[in-house]
């Protein structure tokens, strides 16, 4: 595991709850998506090497704006809201769809989706409506399958190649597919390699 020490230089740079507050449509960009326990800002958390930068919370679904971070004046990564538990109005629920949907229409920064799954419930009905939405719309999608601590290695390899399995069939050039684990920092130069592929960067040296 090596962390790449560019990405700790991510900082804050705005949140949107309207098109109008996104952020430049410049240069590259990634979005993060998943449900809300899927340890989405845990993994930005790990893979920016801060503890803070996106919030975390023991209460699903607290990121209710697209927040944008920049790791320099052309790349960034972007947080989307999860989806699945948030104790909000169906009116809220319908807004938080309707952003996400004219964010990844819209923007033409965006070269792919990190799409986050527990790896003890992977593939969820929300998951493979965001997956036909990225096939649709020819948006490259690499997912992390998180928490991989929570299964022993024999099954969260099983899980992984099932996986990729069903995907090579229903996706077999716009999506793959890791494990990944932000308590035991596992997975994360799997992680940075595509990252760094959709941001335009070079791999460090020596990785």
């Amino acid at each position: 595991m090596d962390l790449d020490p560019r990405y700790q230089k991510t900082q804050f740079l705005t949140s949107a709850a309207l098109v109008s507050q996104f952020s430049q449509d410049t240069g590259h960009e990634v979005a993060f998506a998943g449900r809300s326990n899927s340890g989405k800002s845990s993994a930005i958390n790990v893979l920016c090497q801060q503890k803070g930068l996106a919030h975390t919370s023991k209460s699903p679904g607290r990121t209710r704006l697209i927040n944008f971070f920049a790791l320099d004046t052309e790349r960034r990564l972007v947080d989307l809201p999860g989806y699945g538990y948030a104790e909000v109005s169906e009116a809220q629920r319908q807004h938080w769809r309707e952003l996400i949907s004219d964010y990844l229409r819209r923007r033409q920064s965006l070269r792919g989706i990190v799409l986050m799954m527990d790896v003890r419930h992977p593939l969820t009905e929300v998951d493979r409506l965001l997956l036909e939405w990225n096939k649709v719309h020819q948006i490259p999608t690499h997912i992390l399958l998180t928490k991989a601590d929570k299964l022993s290695r024999g099954a969260a390899l099983n899980t992984l190649a099932a996986l990729r399995r069903e995907l090579a069939v229903a996706y077999p050039t716009e999506v793959d597919a890791q494990l990944f684990s932000s308590l035991q920092r596992t997975g994360l130069d799997e992680a940075y390699a595509q990252l760094n592929l959709w941001l335009g960067m070079e791999p460090l040296l020596g990785g």
